[in-house]
């Protein structure tokens, strides 16, 4: 492992790659710390069960800090996810394009783009109405109204367009997904806070906790094999042997079959934002039209009720196997293999094809649904044994989402460092 970081570095355009990287995600962290005008940022405090609150890890923003970059690219990531999905046959004007090769691709990341900045506006805007709402009283805006709410979310979508474009430098000159390095800087930069906050919850001088450096020190190695927990969830996947339909196949050995891989979690974080927003976007909608029935939905999602643990916990489950079947589609995984004279060895091609891969990807979807619900809820669970507030909790999302970015981005890494040797090699 640290032959393959100080290869990276001997190599003079990675090298390069990783300093432009650098650059960018300073600027970024930079324009995080300029907060919004006319916005009072000391009275917000969000919990960690808080849709906002997701939308920030999503994001790689802060809406906590309500910095110009509060949104992040959490308008472009839900714009993007709402074209996937209309995509899928329900619009056939972008099914079409998505079937385009790389011209339709970029229509549909141009649609995305158009959509992200109303997306960002309508954010914006009631992401500034609900906490003028929620923290009425205490000077959160200077001077509440529409004009001003509207200012704010104008400066917020500028920011999340700007982002955007920093994250276009990055993935064409920098290392790694430019989208995913911003939310990676995001999650990354918060977690010195998280140490610091359960530092003195066990030992600081105001300790709440009795569990001292004991409990501290659980505290790391919790964190530690919760990350190789997710690690081994990413890396995961299923096997299925395919032959192909020659005679040159005939005398192959059962090593030189290929294989068509799947995933135990294909849906990455996205069922637990779904969870979320179901459960938290009514509260919000709520706020907006009736304070008592905002105020019986916050009774009655209270994260600390294992009855309702156990609910956040089936929706999760739920939207894995909604979003897996969603994104995977075993048919025309039958029919690819049709077309290129592949067949899976002891099935026949077509309907049975499609039904063997069917089954095997629910199989393998319920271990992925379970690890995801249980690194989803752990933060609650820890929180109601330890008392450690929900934020600074072991577990969570933006576990996922650090270890998956960073996976990628070596594995890019390597292979341009690859495709770098062989290249020299060749030249020689």
């Amino acid at each position: 492992m640290f032959k393959t970081f100080v290869d990276f570095f001997k190599n003079k355009d990675i090298r390069k790659k990783i300093g432009f990287t650098l650059i960018i995600l300073f600027i970024y962290r930079l324009g995080s710390a300029i907060p919004a005008p006319g916005v009072n940022t000391t009275v917000i405090k969000l919990s960690a069960n808080s849709l906002l609150n997701m939308m920030s890890i999503l994001g790689g923003g802060s809406i906590e800090q309500m910095s110009i970059f509060s949104l992040g690219v959490g308008p472009y990531i839900t714009a993007s996810i709402i074209i996937e999905l209309l995509a899928m046959d329900i619009i056939p004007a972008l099914a079409e394009m998505a079937k385009s090769g790389k011209k339709g691709r970029q229509q549909m990341d141009q649609i995305t783009r158009y959509l992200g900045v109303v997306m960002a506006l309508v954010q914006g805007y009631f992401i500034v109405q609900y906490l003028d709402k929620a923290y009425a009283g205490y000077g959160f805006i200077d001077n509440p109204g529409f004009t001003t709410y509207l200012y704010i979310s104008v400066i917020f979508t500028a920011g999340t367009m700007f982002l955007l474009w920093l994250a276009d430098q990055i993935t064409t000159k920098g290392i790694g997904n430019g989208t995913s390095m911003i939310i990676f800087a995001g999650i990354v930069a918060d977690m010195p806070t998280t140490f610091r906050v359960v530092y003195e919850t066990f030992i600081g001088e105001n300790a709440t906790s009795s569990l001292g450096i004991g409990g501290f020190i659980a505290y790391c190695v919790m964190y530690v094999a919760i990350i190789v927990l997710v690690v081994l969830m990413q890396m995961s996947e299923r096997r299925i042997p395919i032959q192909q339909s020659s005679s040159r196949a005939i005398n192959r050995t059962k090593g030189d079959l290929n294989h068509l891989p799947l995933k135990i979690n294909s849906a990455s974080v996205i069922p637990v934002i779904f969870a979320s927003a179901l459960i938290q976007g009514p509260q919000i909608i709520a706020s907006w039209v009736n304070q008592d029935a905002y105020q019986w939905l916050v009774k009655i999602c209270d994260f600390s009720s294992p009855w309702f643990l156990c609910f956040y916990a089936v929706l999760i489950i739920l939207f894995t196997f909604f979003y897996t079947n969603l994104t995977i589609d075993p048919q025309k995984m039958a029919d690819d293999l049709s077309k290129n004279g592949q067949y899976i060895p002891g099935v026949r091609p077509g309907t049975e094809t499609k039904n063997y891969v069917s089954k095997v990807l629910n199989r393998i979807t319920v271990l992925g649904a379970l690890l995801l619900t249980f690194i989803a809820i752990l933060p609650y669970v820890t929180s109601n044994l330890t008392g450690l507030s929900q934020r600074a909790a072991v577990g969570g999302t933006g576990i996922i989402i650090v270890v998956g970015v960073a996976m990628d981005t070596i594995k890019q890494m390597k292979s341009q460092l690859t495709s770098k040797q062989y290249k020299s090699f060749v030249g020689k």
